[in-house]
C-alpha cells in the first residue's frame, strides 16, 4: 500500500476514533520546536562542551545529562537550563491550534513547556495539568482535557525528569503515571507528534507501550529519509534500509509509520482532519420575523424536519437560537434525539442562545459567534430578515454568520427558497459556485434545487440531508 494510502485510511479512522471520544495526543520535541524552543541536542550542547564532548557525536544524550550530574553532584544545573531555555514566551503553533479545537481530552507529552495547555486556553478550553504523581489523585473543576507532562513541567524545573539515573527508577517515583498511560493506550489510539526517533525519551516512551496487553493500532508521523548533499547512493540505500527496519520494529509496538515528505505535510494532514470532523457539525443560521411566502406553520415544520434529519444522519447541530427559526432547530433535533436516544445523544444538539444584556452587546455577539461558527463544517441559511422600525430589512447578523462561516472554511448551503438574506447569499454564490464549493463542485447543483419555492418541502429536506450524508462518507 502506498504511503498516502496509509494517510488516507488513517485520516477515515482518526476521525472517527475523534467521533467517538478515543482518540489521544503524545507530543515530542518536534511538536515544540516548531514554536522556537529547542530540543534536547541544543538544550545539551553547552553541557556537552563544559564535558569535553561534543552533542553531535553523541547519541544516548540521557547518558550525557547523568554524565554532568556526575561531574556537578548536583542537578542544578540542567533545571536552571530547563527554567532558561522553556520559560521564554512562545506562541503555540498551527499544529497546537488544530488539536485543541479537537475533542481530544487525553494529551501526553514528555515536553517540559507550556504550548500545549496555552492552546487549549486559547481554544476556550479548561486544561487539567498532572506535571506530578500527587496532582493525579486531583480533578480541576470544570476540566475538558487533561495534560499529563510526563516528564515535568517548566514551573516545577526542580523535579523534571532529566537523567539516566531518574529514568531507571522511574517505575518506582512515577509509578501512577505509567499506570494511566498504561490505560490510555488500551482504550484510546494515540497520534504521536514531534517524534524524530532518535529522540532520547523515544526508547522509555515505548517500553511502556511494549509492557501493555494491548494490540491497538497507533500512529506516528515519520520523515521520508532524504538525499543530503554530499550524500552517495550507498548511503542514500543505507538510510532507506535504516528507515524501513525502524518502522518494522515500530509495530512490536502497536504503531502505524505515517511516511511524510516535509514536516509541513503534518500541518495538512491536520487540517484535513479537522475538517473532516467538523463537517459532522451543522449550524443553523436564520431569523425571520416574517416569512415570505411561506405560511408560519410550513416554515417551522421545515426547519423542524431539517434538524431531525441532521441528527438522524449522525451530525451535531449546533444554533444560536434565531428569532422565528431557533426553537423549530431545537424542537426538530429533540425529537430525533429522544425517538431513538439508545441511537442519538443529547450531545449532537449545541444550542448558544445569544447574550441580550450587557456592555459592548456588539463585540460580545462577534466572539459568540465566532466560537459557535468555528465549531462546525457545514452552515446552512434561513430566511434571515429582522423588523428594523416599520420595515422589514434584511438581516445583517445573519450576513455576517456567512461571513464567519467562510473565513473558517465552512460549506454554506443558503435555501433560496425561503427568501430574504437566504436568497441574497445565494445570489452571490451562484455567481461565482467554484470560488464557494472548490473541490466540492458537485454541491452547487444540489443546493440549486432548494431554489424554487414550489418544491415540496420533503424533497428539500432529502437534498439537504443528501449532501450533508455525501460529504461525510
Amino acid at each position: 500500500m502506498s504511503p498516502q494510502h496509509v494517510i488516507d485510511g488513517f485520516i477515515k479512522d482518526f476521525v472517527q476514533d475523534l467521533h467517538n471520544g478515543s482518540a489521544a495526543i503524545f507530543a515530542g520535541a518536534g511538536m515544540s520546536k516548531s514554536s522556537g524552543y529547542v530540543d534536547w541536542p541544543e538544550l545539551l550542547r553547552d553541557i556537552a562542551h563544559e564535558l569535553g564532548l561534543d552533542v553531535a557525536k553523541e547519541h544516548d544524550l540521557i547518558s550525557l545529562a547523568q554524565f554532568h550530574v556526575n561531574n556537578k553532584r548536583t542537578a542544578d544545573g540542567l533545571a536552571k537550563k530547563i527554567l532558561r531555555e522553556f520559560s521564554e514566551q512562545a506562541e503555540p503553533s498551527e499544529v497546537h491550534d488544530i488539536v485543541a479545537r479537537l475533542p481530544i481530552y487525553s494529551f501526553w507529552t514528555t515536553n517540559y513547556d507550556t504550548l500545549i495547555e496555552d492552546a487549549l486556553r486559547r481554544a476556550y478550553r479548561v486544561p487539567d495539568v498532572k506535571s506530578q504523581v500527587d496532582q493525579l489523585t486531583l480533578s480541576k473543576p470544570k476540566r475538558d482535557a487533561i495534560v499529563y507532562k510526563m516528564h515535568g513541567d517548566v514551573h516545577m524545573a526542580q523535579n523534571a525528569i532529566l537523567y539516566k539515573e531518574q529514568y531507571e527508577r522511574y517505575y518506582v517515583t512515577h509509578a501512577p503515571f505509567i499506570t494511566a498511560l498504561s490505560g490510555d493506550l488500551v482504550s484510546k489510539t494515540f497520534l504521536f507528534i514531534g517524534f524524530s526517533f532518535t529522540d532520547p525519551n523515544l526508547d522509555y516512551v515505548l517500553s511502556r507501550l511494549h509492557g501493555g496487553a494491548t494490540r491497538r493500532t497507533h500512529y506516528c508521523f515519520m520523515r521520508e529519509a532524504q538525499r543530503e548533499v554530499g550524500d552517495d547512493d550507498e548511503l542514500f540505500r543505507y538510510k532507506i534500509r535504516k528507515q524501513e527496519l525502524r518502522i518494522e520494529d515500530l509495530k512490536r509496538f502497536g504503531i502505524q509509520t505515517l511516511l511524510i515528505d516535509n514536516y509541513s505535510d503534518i500541518n495538512h494532514i491536520l487540517r484535513r482532519i479537522d475538517g473532516l470532523y467538523r463537517k459532522r457539525t451543522v449550524f443553523f443560521s436564520g431569523s425571520a420575523e416574517e416569512y415570505g411566502d411561506w405560511a408560519r406553520q410550513d416554515a417551522q415544520n421545515f426547519i423542524h424536519a431539517v434538524a431531525a434529519s441532521c441528527v438522524r444522519a449522525n451530525c451535531r447541530v449546533i444554533n444560536g437560537f434565531g428569532w422565528g427559526v431557533g426553537s423549530a432547530v431545537i424542537n426538530g433535533a429533540l425529537e430525533a434525539i429522544y425517538g431513538d436516544p439508545q441511537k442519538y445523544s443529547e450531545a449532537q444538539l449545541i444550542v448558544r442562545p445569544f447574550p441580550q444584556h450587557g456592555d459592548n452587546l456588539k463585540d460580545l455577539w462577534e466572539q459568540y459567534r465566532q466560537r459557535m461558527i468555528s465549531l462546525a463544517g457545514i452552515a446552512l441559511f434561513f430566511f434571515g430578515n429582522k423588523r428594523e422600525g416599520d420595515k422589514v430589512i434584511n438581516a445583517n447578523g445573519v450576513r455576517r454568520e456567512f461571513e464567519i462561516a467562510l473565513e473558517h472554511h465552512l460549506l454554506p448551503i443558503p435555501v433560496a427558497a425561503t427568501g430574504f438574506m437566504a436568497q441574497e447569499l445565494w445570489n452571490e454564490i451562484s455567481a461565482n459556485p467554484d470560488e464557494f464549493y472548490g473541490e466540492y463542485k458537485w454541491v452547487a447543483p444540489m443546493v440549486q434545487k432548494l431554489l424554487d419555492r414550489r418544491t415540496p418541502p420533503q424533497d428539500m429536506v432529502k437534498t439537504i440531508t443528501d449532501i450533508i450524508k455525501q460529504l461525510n462518507r
